[in-house]
């Protein structure tokens, strides 16, 4: 077994798998160089990420693959999914060594996960998209934590930026300790030390806006309007809206206890 060992971005994922071609590697096992544990086994390729390796990576299976097909890797990636990386690896190669189309061969086992994964996190994207809940800060920053199951903050840039182009707002991962910022312009990356618990009454109160209470009261007071006792199915409801996401939405505070 040989071990490469990329940075964890994607584009060092498509430089080591180039290296695995260039260096003629066998039987290949990648490695996030992030989350690596114990001691590993065998003779150790070391990966650094390269613009040049990974724009021919990506000029090759854009050939192979139509554009969703190809846009489908980079979720997949973002799915951490244990052992994600040899299966992209083992789906690309598939792909290079074949003649025919094959995105679609779901009787190939890295095909099918590949096709399984992506589902899911295309999925948690929308569910993202859905259920963020703003709050405003006293520097008229609209704020909101998230801990979605996949590393979906990529995915979801563009949609707030384009519904949410006249307000300033980042949207926070807790889990992995990052968010988004938008400034009206752009929106870039952020790391910061940002509290997680939202359901703090008294830390709220002393970062947000003074009307933010009520503009929760009435979003609150709106959603129980518009619920029909007598048609709940909560069954059918937490289908569509899993408990594990209801720690950040306003109208759920009060029944998360």
């Amino acid at each position: 077994m040989n071990i490469v060992i990329y940075d964890g971005s994607f584009e060092g994922l498509m430089t080591a798998i180039y290296e695995i071609y260039e260096y003629k590697i066998k039987q290949p096992n990648i490695v996030n160089s992030n989350t690596q544990t114990g001691i590993l086994f065998g003779s150790i390729h070391k990966v650094q990420t390269n613009k040049n390796k990974t724009v021919r990576v990506f000029k090759k299976l854009k050939d192979k693959l139509t554009p969703n097909a190809f846009s489908q890797l980079y979720k997949v990636f973002l799915s951490e999914e244990r052992d994600i990386e040899n299966v992209i690896y083992r789906y690309i190669a598939y792909i290079l060594s074949s003649k025919l189309a094959v995105e679609n061969d779901y009787s190939h086992t890295d095909v099918l996960i590949l096709q399984q994964i992506n589902k899911k996190v295309h999925r948690e994207k929308h569910r993202m998209e859905a259920f963020v809940r703003f709050q405003l800060t006293k520097d008229q920053l609209y704020y909101c934590l998230i801990q979605p199951e996949y590393n979906v903050l990529p995915l979801v840039s563009k949609h707030f930026k384009n519904r949410y182009a006249d307000q300033r707002w980042l949207i926070y991962d807790s889990r992995r300790k990052y968010g988004l910022y938008y400034d009206l312009n752009t929106v870039e990356e952020v790391q910061l030390n940002f509290k997680t618990d939202m359901n703090d009454t008294n830390a709220v109160k002393n970062i947000c806006d003074e009307k933010e209470e009520l503009y929760q009261q009435l979003w609150c007071t709106y959603f129980s309007s518009v619920n029909i006792a007598a048609r709940r199915n909560m069954k059918l409801h937490i289908q569509h809206m899993p408990k594990r996401y209801w720690r950040y939405l306003t109208e759920k505070k009060n029944i998360m206890h």
